[in-house]
């Protein structure tokens, strides 16, 4: 028996050997295959290539890259590059561009329901709040109901980052009665024009690179924007030096992200689900890139530029609510928007009570530990 035992390392080699020796055989036995090249999305902004909001774009892409092992690359474009800033949506319907990064209320001219995913009443809710309807709330079946089936465009969209509420904007003197705003030139988009309009203002709806050039012509004498480093960027301070915070007109809003849906469901099934789930991770980004730039350039804007800093006043603010209160029984005489409506009234009402009842007071606690910096 002895001279017929096999070493355990003997073993081993002869097993390496055959193992070696099999896959080399499959190998040579297999057919070459060719890495496959990634698929290439031109993706143009709504935005000037020079505002915060194409890092926002990037903050996206980077993470649809690298989630993809390269098998996703964006050639990201700003406002422009092939068509106008409120042009993105016939450009991804129409497959100039195979996507977009924009926001709902810049196609609001091609039906008024746009802003009801962007810039509409919200009855009280924020932007998380709203966010929060379009993803378990119906939001999603709405959106889809309004683009597919009424309007009948070839485009896939999601939403992600729950923006702040807008300033009440900027204007070259303070302004705390509603009587005071009546005949201003302002700028807004969406839903916002019907609510400024009933205030007794004139509105102009721009992109934002155009905005502070039409302050410079006069075409307008106040206006927002969205948020105080865009404005930065835009040259908001050189044009006017007092900005008001706070406001109902578009207290929520979040980017669309809009992509062509021939260009879509082409797509291996992971990869539209990394383009979509990559929404919900840029929107965390998204959120904190937000919060540490819109604070610390609004603090740039008053250390070294001058500009003063109010809140709304509760006129004109009270003043809002009541212009809502006249325009969206106009917006309900339409069936669909009367259904989206109805469900955002029915989420608010139990999501924003328990938000409320559950929140602690934010205003008490940083008086607190910061007193006197407050000027409410």
């Amino acid at each position: 028996m002895s001279d017929k035992k096999i070493s355990r390392r003997g073993f081993l080699e002869k097993s390496t050997a055959i193992t070696a020796g099999a896959a080399a055989a499959t190998t040579l036995s297999a057919p070459a295959v060719l890495a496959q090249a990634p698929v290439t999305i031109k993706m143009q902004t709504s935005w000037p290539a020079s505002d915060i909001w194409m890092d926002f774009a990037r903050q996206y892409i980077e993470r649809v890259e690298k989630m993809s092992g390269g098998r996703l690359k964006f050639e990201l474009l700003p406002a422009g590059a092939v068509v106008g800033a409120f042009q993105v949506l016939d450009g991804v319907n129409d497959g100039v561009i195979d996507a977009a990064h924009t926001v709902p209320v810049y196609w609001y001219g091609k039906h008024k329901a746009a802003s009801l995913f962007g810039t509409g009443p919200v009855f009280g809710g924020s932007a998380t709040t709203m966010l929060a309807w379009f993803h378990q709330g119906g939001g999603k079946d709405f959106y889809r109901e309004l683009t597919q089936d009424i309007m009948g465009l070839n485009v896939v969209g999601f939403y992600g980052f729950p923006m702040p509420a807008q300033p009440f904007g900027w204007f070259k003197n303070p302004v705390t009665k509603p009587a005071e705003l009546q005949g201003f030139k302002y700028r807004t988009v969406g839903l916002a024009a019907d609510l400024m309009q009933n205030l007794g203002l004139s509105v102009a709806q721009l992109p934002g690179g155009e905005i502070v050039p039409a302050m410079e012509r006069g075409v307008i004498d106040a206006f927002e924007f969205n948020n105080p480093s865009s404005d930065l960027r835009f040259g908001s301070q050189d044009v006017a030096k007092h900005y008001i915070l706070s406001s109902y007109h578009q207290a929520s809003e979040s980017f669309e992200f809009l992509f062509n849906k021939d260009v879509f469901d082409d797509l291996d099934d992971d990869l539209q689900a990394i383009l979509e789930y990559g929404v919900e991770a840029a929107s965390t980004a998204n959120t904190a890139f937000a919060l540490d730039n819109y604070s610390a350039d609004l603090q740039r804007l008053q250390t070294e530029h001058g500009v003063t800093v109010h809140r709304t006043s509760k006129e004109i603010l009270d003043a809002q609510l009541q212009a809502w209160d006249k325009i969206i029984p106009t917006l309900e005489a339409d069936e669909f928007m009367k259904r989206v409506l109805d469900s955002q009234r029915q989420w608010v009402e139990r999501v924003v009570y328990y938000e409320l009842m559950n929140s602690a007071d934010l205003t008490l606690a940083y008086e607190h530990y910061f007193p006197g910096k407050l000027k409410l």
